[in-house]
């Protein structure tokens, strides 16, 4: 890993590169190379500096993780409009790029995920990214408020989506947005399958705590969207099946959970009025959320 670091930064000194094919295959707008690979090199930089940490080599953690934020630093400077909240042109992938892998000053955000979900209104409520910003887009709007707006993009069955596959007899992911593509056109491929995993965690909120890893302990986060009344959600984790499951009635919504043996759960819920096992309780947490042991739990929801 340092090996593959310290290389991009050999030939990328001043923290931006151009190193990979960039957002392959998009709809129609071609974001920079620049920005997603940069993006890329931050990511992998934290990791190494992650790894340093877990392996108990502390100067090393603090050298990627310099080398990280001069990264980060390097790509705001040059992409980041501050008083817009706008990357570049503003393009679906130059906003949720940056939102997906935590670029975005902390103090940004709400003001680059308003604008990602303006962009795809301007876009008619359609996607236009490639590999990279179909990574990104489902988990940077519902992460950040636009949980609707990214159900709407997931949902859709319009040219081009997952759904349009589907109408059009896909049972597996393919390679590229346009069914009629002369080439990159493999019709079982994981390019654009992101969906998947976001169906877990967008809707399910279904993900692991990264301070307990294994899903030790298991974060709920789930997003009740509009024009959808039923999901549920299972993974069987190292400690057995956990389930997220809610259905609307109304103005109510029942959500029900299965926590496995020995391990715990942190459950976050966007509402002042909530009620578990029939007990009213106090509004969840942001950042702590509501603390489960194991076992089965009905929260009832009202919106």
């Amino acid at each position: 890993m340092k090996r593959y670091v310290d290389h991009i930064t050999d030939i990328a000194p001043n923290g931006l590169t151009s190193w990979g094919l960039g957002d392959w295959i998009p709809v129609k707008s071609q974001s920079p190379v620049e920005l997603t690979s940069s993006i890329y090199y931050f990511v992998d930089a934290t990791i190494v500096s992650n790894a340093a940490g877990l392996l108990g080599k502390p100067a090393e953690q603090q050298l990627y993780a310099s080398l990280a934020k001069k990264i980060q630093d390097a790509i705001n400077d040059k992409y980041l409009n501050r008083e817009t909240g706008v990357y570049g042109s503003g393009l679906q992938t130059e906003q949720a790029v940056p939102l997906q892998w935590g670029v975005v000053p902390e103090n940004l955000k709400s003001k680059v995920a308003a604008h990602l979900a303006k962009r795809v209104a301007a876009d008619g409520n359609s996607l236009d990214v490639g590999l990279l910003g179909t990574k990104a887009i489902l988990n940077a709007l519902s992460e950040n408020g636009y949980a609707d707006v990214a159900y709407t993009l997931a949902s859709k069955e319009t040219y081009p989506s997952w759904g349009w596959w589907i109408k059009n007899g896909a049972t597996t992911l393919y390679e590229n947005w346009d069914i009629q593509a002369k080439s990159d056109i493999s019709l079982n491929h994981i390019m654009f399958g992101e969906i998947g995993a976001w169906l877990y965690k967008g809707l399910g909120g279904i993900k692991p705590d990264p301070e307990n890893p294994g899903f030790k302990n298991v974060w709920l986060r789930p997003n009740f969207v509009k024009n959808l009344d039923q999901f549920e959600a299972e993974h069987e984790g190292p400690y057995g099946k956990i389930v997220s499951s809610w259905k609307r009635s109304g103005t109510i919504i029942e959500y029900k959970v299965t926590i496995p043996a020995n391990s715990t759960a942190s459950v976050f819920i966007n509402s002042k009025k909530v009620k578990l096992d029939g007990m009213p309780i106090v509004g969840t947490d942001s950042k702590q959320g509501f603390r489960l042991l194991t076992g089965n739990y009905t929260f009832l929801i009202e919106e």
